[in-house]
């Protein structure tokens, strides 16, 4: 994004415009964010307590690829906002079975609580620093998340598909560093102007949410059995 300050017909800059449109998108986000985790951690409570079972890993990704297609595709009308809530809804169902097996758990509950803390701390934590002068430009990065986040993903569903349980926590390790790097990334991209849709933004910092939930709670959960 240039720095230039641009001048409209009155001769006034358009800095401060930008700026409050930009910190405009930020809010909103935030806003959704909040929404959407609530009623993610919601449907995932519920979930748990009804003891649904898991809808299997094809369907999975089914419904999370259709779903984030469907809320890409929608963006930019009211129906996009459906369409959000629809996503982060199924994700937290799928949560639901796992989070009952690990409440099933002697240290379950403390298991649980302290990934779901550590996670709000961090998220909270890395969108105040990079927003902050003392950040890295995350921005540059962005190619290397995405391969990064690709492979991890490829070597997650062969840690599935061929039961490798070291493999699996490598993988969960990798996902931690890779969405603390995703949540300052688009947290830059939207203060300085390269994401200008809030409902796209939500997306991307709510799926770098629950990944890293779900990853440090995989973590949690073998430290807990090797103590």
């Amino acid at each position: 994004m240039s720095t230039e300050t641009q001048l409209n017909p009155g001769g006034q800059t358009n800095t401060a415009g930008t700026a409050t449109a930009q910190h405009g998108v930020l809010r909103n986000t935030y806003r959704l964010l909040s929404l959407t985790l609530a009623f993610s951690a919601v449907t995932a409570v519920t979930s748990a307590a009804l003891q649904l079972p898991h809808p299997g890993l094809l369907l999975t990704l089914a419904g999370y690829f259709g779903l984030l297609f469907l809320t890409s595709y929608l963006r930019n009308s009211a129906w996009g906002l459906a369409s959000v809530f629809a996503l982060t809804g199924f994700m937290g169902y799928t949560l639901g079975p796992i989070l009952s097996a690990y409440l099933s758990l002697p240290n379950g509950p403390a298991l649980v609580a302290t990934a779901m803390g550590v996670t709000g701390v961090v998220f909270l934590g890395l969108s105040a620093y990079a927003r902050s002068d003392r950040a890295p430009d995350m921005l540059r990065f962005g190619t290397f998340l995405f391969v990064g986040i690709l492979a991890a993903f490829g070597l997650g569903l062969a840690a599935i598909f061929f039961s490798l349980p070291a493999l699996s926590l490598a993988v969960s390790g990798l996902f931690v560093m890779l969405m603390c790097g995703l949540i300052m990334y688009e947290t830059q991209n939207i203060v300085r102007g390269g994401e200008t849709n809030y409902i796209m933004a939500t997306v991307t910092l709510f799926v770098a949410v629950f990944n890293l939930f779900t990853s440090l709670l995989h973590l949690l959960g073998f430290m807990g059995d090797e103590a």
